[in-house]
């Protein structure tokens, strides 16, 4: 069983940079296709960032192009999401997530098996 755990959350000013990881142990990333998903209260999980078990493809939500930068170190067994130009609006909790997805875009929560517990990212202005 894949256990993911997230670091790397706090507390930024407005305009500021977070990097977000996601470390496994019990098995290898090598093989899941990796996502960065954030929940804010009641709200269904939104997706942020997937990148493709190779890391050859990434995906990126159309509003956050400019800001994120999905990565992964297979040998590392790690998954990082750095995130520019942080926005109020960017406050959540933050999981990562593995699945074993092959075809289309990775971005409907329902894809993946794996959860990570959270991290949670607060902007202050």
């Amino acid at each position: 069983q894949v256990q993911l755990v997230e670091s790397g959350g706090g507390l930024v000013q407005a305009g500021g940079s977070l990097r977000l990881s996601c470390a496994a142990s019990g098995g290898s990333l090598s093989s899941y296709t990796m996502g960065w998903f954030r929940q804010t209260g009641e709200k269904e999980r939104e997706f942020v960032a997937a990148i493709s078990w190779s890391g050859s493809s990434t995906y990126l939500a159309d509003s956050e192009k400019e800001r994120l930068t999905i990565s992964r170190d297979n040998a590392k067994n790690t998954v990082y999401l750095q995130m520019n130009t942080l926005k109020l609006e960017d406050t959540a909790v933050y999981y990562c997530a593995a699945g074993p997805i092959r075809l289309g875009v990775p971005s409907s929560w329902k894809l993946y098996l794996y959860w990570g517990q959270g991290t949670q990212v607060t902007v202050s202005s």
